[in-house]
C-alpha cells in the first residue's frame, strides 16, 4: 500500500518551489561560450539530457545579464560536467565578482572559438537549437557536436540543499 502525503495548499509558491527543488540534487556544470569579445561562463545546475539520438540536452538561464546574456545569444556552447575535484571552478563561475579565464586558469579556446576548461569531467561542445522563454528564465536546447571525455572521470559534483557535494560510487542503493 502506498501512503500518499497530504496535499498542503501552497503558502508561498516561489519559496515552496525553491524548497522542493533545493531538496532534489542536481549535477553541476559550467557553461562557456565565446561572446565575440572574449570568453564567458557561468555555473549551472539546470543541465538535463533530453535525447540520446540525436544527442540533445537542455539548460536554463535565470538571468539575462552579463555572462548569461552572452550565452543566451551564442550559436554554440561548451558544457563542462564537473567532478567533485572541480569545486573551485564551480565557485569561481558562480560568483558575480570573480575574474574568470585568467592566466592562472587552465583553459584554451578551441579552433571553433568555444572556451574549454581543463577539468575532471566530461565536456560537450554543442550548437544551440532553440531558445524558449519560460517565465523569467530562458530555456535553451542544444545538440551535441563533440564529446570530450576525461582520462578517468571522478565522482560527480552535485548541488543539494544550497551546498555542493561529491557523489561517491559507494552510495548506490540496492534494487528492491
Amino acid at each position: 500500500m502506498t501512503v500518499r502525503p497530504e496535499t498542503v495548499p501552497a503558502r508561498n509558491m516561489t519559496s515552496d518551489f525553491k524548497n522542493a527543488f533545493g531538496g532534489h540534487p542536481a549535477g553541476v556544470a559550467i557553461i562557456t561560450a565565446d561572446s565575440g569579445t572574449g570568453p564567458v561562463g557561468i555555473t549551472a545546475s539546470s543541465v538535463a539530457s533530453v535525447s540520446a539520438e540525436p544527442a540533445i540536452f537542455a539548460f536554463s538561464l535565470a538571468a539575462q545579464t552579463g555572462s548569461a546574456a552572452a550565452i543566451a545569444v551564442a550559436d554554440s556552447v561548451m558544457v563542462h560536467l564537473l567532478s567533485a575535484d572541480d569545486l573551485h571552478l564551480a565557485k569561481i563561475f558562480a560568483s558575480p565578482v570573480t575574474e574568470r579565464f585568467t592566466n592562472t586558469m587552465d583553459w584554451t579556446a578551441l579552433e571553433t572559438g568555444e572556451p574549454l576548461l581543463r577539468h575532471g569531467g566530461y565536456a560537450l561542445r554543442a550548437k544551440i537549437l532553440t531558445r524558449t522563454q519560460a517565465g523569467n528564465s530562458l530555456l535553451l536546447a542544444a545538440q551535441v557536436l563533440e564529446v570530450i571525455a576525461p582520462a578517468s572521470p571522478g565522482a560527480p559534483l552535485v548541488y543539494h540543499q544550497r551546498n555542493y557535494h561529491g557523489l561517491a560510487g559507494h552510495t548506490i542503493l540496492p534494487s528492491q
